[in-house]
């Protein structure tokens, strides 16, 4: 049984079908094969029969075919009118894009010759071309028309039909995209010039009828709670969820298919919008618009249109996204705005489950690049420190470790926030970076040690870009930021005398503020603390000073520094912790170079291998060698040149 017609078919056929018996009965033109191609005797007669400005004999004729059909054109036009308050897919797009009758009328006759051959067939006949087979300008205006077309029409508007560009305006056609033609079919498929990364969320049709109109500015907090906000404005109602589109085709189609879902238009910006933006929302006045933005968007950049603003506090999840996103209570460990949480909730379900791998999966792709990660391995047995020292570092890892009691449930005020900053100040080699890594071991949190080549710019600007990257991915509080070398960055500021000094206290400014609003644990490392900037040390929990080990700290470390699977033979591991008054990087580096020696003499490690190792070691940092420390070793290492190594 054959499907009925829709009421938009019917009509575009009707037209036409009028538009057929006027050329043949009233003009008296006959199909050809080759109409277009050439104007011949007949065809000149023709034209100047019906020039309306000639008042040709062919005038009065066309007036009577149109009198004879125009009952069934009316007929037709009214079933379409009532239509349009139906749920049918035409019906419920003319709504959407707020499409006069007129409007609608030459939709569905674009339409219906763009979804059938034959209609193509009779339109060219129409049209006296078979180059012609689209609709053009002059027969919409022949129909009545063609202000449905105008270049401010709804349809133009909404990007629901096209209009050719170039060549005389009654031969410019008219044409359907190929997503309207898509959505007409029954097919929901998301245009494919959409801006790269556009999700389409909620229903998607009409439900509850369109979105109210407008413009609505969404900031600040994070992602989520902004789309959050935009749900709350608009319940029930689909969303498209996009980037700022890049051209006008990107412009286009964000319109087009926001019009043919009756979706809100969600842009997430990352800057101001330019004016091509800005006029691409202005024009589409039919759609509800939100831009989401973290900070306040300049007033110039806002689009001409009536808008609101919502300012979304920072968002972090509560209870009920933490069971909505993870299915379980929040974990005090970790503060996360509910864009992190939703990200670590799809790391926990694409990797093992756990909470604690996923949160530094969400941390760590952002940091790579500018930061190298440290898996902590070491514990409290490898780190060798007096035990005063050792008793701060266990303090500052309780300091991180029970933030949430202290400032949530004893409610002692953050000042200026709930994060921890470290100084661990001292010589070289002295096990600044390794109390670093026990400290996170013990956290159960990675490492990342700030890489200053990929963070520091010689370009103004890109030193405090790097650093907000920085923190911003370290946001979550789970990982360890490691600033070694720190006085680099945290340097005194100057007095100005040129413009690089004025940057350079401007970084030192950027840095102070962004230590007051991060939450997290952060080490800073340095050689000389008297480089320090002093508004940092204000704002510092915990230094440190780590000095050269003492005798029975260096024996520990001569004795630990050894594998129990490596060969050592008759070491005076208390002759070098009483001769060698050395850190204790100094100290694994000798014997790792001591290895090597008996590695290439194969042999166990002996005191000659060390006392060798030692002395490219004080070659290194330009210290005498003397007879008075190495003793009975002081020939060989004070030689000129070493001879060959047996084999």
């Amino acid at each position: 049984m054959a499907s009925v017609p829709e009421p938009w078919t019917v009509l575009a056929d009707v037209l036409l079908q009028r538009e057929a018996l006027v050329c043949r009965l009233a003009e008296g033109r006959p199909p050809r094969d080759f109409a277009g191609l050439f104007v011949g005797q007949d065809d000149l007669d023709r034209i100047l029969a019906t020039l309306p400005g000639l008042d040709g004999p062919a005038v009065e004729r066309v007036a009577a075919v149109r009198d004879q059909v125009r009952s069934d054109v009316d007929r037709a036009r009214k079933n379409l009118e009532e239509s349009l308050e139906g749920g049918s897919r035409f019906a419920v797009l003319a709504r959407s894009a707020g499409l006069s009758l007129a409007e609608a009328e030459v939709l569905a006759v674009v339409a219906a010759v763009e979804l059938a051959p034959a209609r193509q067939r009779l339109v060219a006949y129409v049209q006296d071309s078979v180059q012609l087979p689209q609709v053009t300008l002059a027969t919409l205006d022949r129909i009545g028309a063609v202000e449905g077309v105008a270049p401010d029409s709804r349809l133009r508007r909404a990007e629901l039909v096209d209009v050719g560009s170039t060549g005389p305006w009654a031969t410019r056609t008219c044409t359907l995209p190929a997503r309207v033609a898509w959505h007409l079919t029954g097919d929901a498929s998301a245009d494919p010039d959409l801006p790269p990364g556009s999700v389409r969320v909620g229903p998607h049709g009409d439900h509850g009828g369109a979105p109210e109109r407008g413009l609505l500015l969404v900031n600040g907090g994070d992602r989520e709670s902004r789309l959050r906000a935009v749900e709350e404005r608009w319940p029930g109602h689909g969303r498209l969820l996009c980037s700022v589109p890049e051209s006008r085709v990107q412009w286009a189609a964000t319109v087009r298919e926001a019009t043919l879902g009756g979706l809100v238009v969600v842009v997430d910006l990352a800057a101001p919008l330019d004016a091509a933006g800005r006029g691409a929302i202005a024009r589409a006045d039919h759609l509800a618009w939100v831009l989401s933005s973290r900070p306040e968007l300049p007033l110039e950049s806002v689009p001409p249109v009536p808008w609101r603003e919502v300012r979304v506090a920072s968002g972090e999840a509560g209870a009920d996204d933490w069971w909505r996103a993870l299915g379980r209570e929040p974990d005090p460990g970790y503060r996360l705005d509910r864009e992190q949480l939703r990200l670590v909730a799809a790391a926990a379900g694409a990797g093992d489950g756990g909470l604690p791998p996923a949160v530094r999966r969400v941390a760590g792709g952002h940091l790579d690049g500018v930061a190298v990660r440290i898996r902590p391995r070491r514990t409290w047995e490898d780190l060798i420190v007096p035990p005063d020292d050792a008793h701060q570092l266990r303090e500052l890892a309780a300091r991180h470790r029970r933030r949430d009691v202290v400032y949530r449930q004893w409610r002692f005020p953050p000042l200026p926030s709930t994060g921890t900053v470290a100084l661990f100040a001292g010589p070289s080699g002295t096990g600044k970076t390794l109390a670093a890594e026990v400290v996170a071991g013990e956290l159960g949190l990675d490492l990342y040690k700030v890489d200053l080549s990929a963070v520091v710019s010689k370009y103004i600007g890109e030193t405090e870009k790097n650093l907000e990257r920085i923190f911003g991915a370290a946001a979550a509080g789970d990982l360890v930021l490691f600033f070694d070398e720190a006085d680099a960055l945290f340097g005194k500021r100057s007095e100005v005398s040129d413009a690089h000094d004025r940057y350079a206290n401007i970084e030192v400014a950027y840095l102070l503020q962004r230590l007051e609003t991060y939450d997290g644990l952060v080490v800073l490392a340095t050689n000389l603390q008297r480089n320090i900037d002093q508004a940092f040390l204000r704002r510092i929990s915990t230094a440190i000073d780590f000095t050269l080990p003492e005798e029975e700290q260096r024996r520990a470390i001569w004795s630990r520094s050894f594998p129990a699977s490596a060969p050592v033979a008759e070491l005076d591991i208390d002759f070098l912790a009483r001769q060698f008054k050395i850190s204790g990087g100094i100290i694994r580096n000798a014997t790792l170079g001591a290895a090597f020696l008996a590695a290439e003499d194969g042999s166990p490690i002996t005191m000659r291998h060390i006392a060798l190792a030692l002395k490219r070691e004080f070659q290194k940092l330009g210290r005498l060698r003397t007879e008075v420390e190495f003793e009975r070793y002081f020939e060989l290492v004070n030689r000129d040149a070493d001879a060959a190594p047996a084999r």
